[in-house]
């Protein structure tokens, strides 16, 4: 969103939790608290340098209707770096998709967290142990109730691990009925 104005946008300020990953293994967001925030892959590597978990950082970003998340615009660190969404740089071409190998994985556990695109629509769910569950719009769009936060799933499909975090690109999920209720 290279073409607004990160200043004429409304700011939040917080703690980044934890870092989401991509099916491909890139950042494309954190948590902020208890909110989503995303940006595009091309800003992965720059944020990845200046922002750890546990930093409070600035947002200005769009709200996309009917969705808990914010789509950074622009992201001011703790130690003072601006990064700004100013579009990838690719002269028209799409950058390859890096070449990460994807394991089998399966994850169990409490749905913290509904994950959305860019545009809002639901893409996944953060489990409480932090693996980001992924799936294509309209499979989310299917299976909303096993993604909303309280529900409790098992998830297989192929994934990738690494220093930001864990994320699974989803096959297959069931519903956990007999999971034990939180305290």
């Amino acid at each position: 969103m290279h073409w607004i104005d990160p200043e004429s946008l409304p700011e939040i300020r917080g703690e980044v939790v934890r870092f989401l990953l991509n099916p491909h293994g890139e950042i494309d967001g954190f948590v902020l608290d208890s909110q989503q925030i995303h940006f595009p892959p091309h800003l992965a590597n720059k944020l990845a340098r200046h922002v750890a978990t546990g930093e409070v950082v600035r947002v200005r970003g769009v709200k996309p209707r009917g969705a808990n998340m914010l789509v950074a615009v622009s992201i001011l660190t703790q130690s003072g770096v601006l990064i700004l969404d100013e579009g990838p740089h690719h002269d028209g071409q799409r950058p390859p998709k890096p070449h990460i190998e994807r394991k089998p994985m399966e994850a169990s556990g409490g749905v913290v967290l509904s994950l959305f695109g860019p545009k809002g629509e639901l893409r996944g769910a953060l489990l409480d142990d932090g693996t980001s569950l992924r799936m294509p719009p309209h499979a989310a769009a299917e299976l909303a109730s096993y993604l909303a936060p309280g529900a409790h799933v098992q998830a297989w499909g192929s994934g990738v691990r690494n220093r930001h975090g864990r994320t699974i690109e989803v096959d297959e999920i069931a519903e956990l009925v007999d999971a034990p209720s939180p305290a």
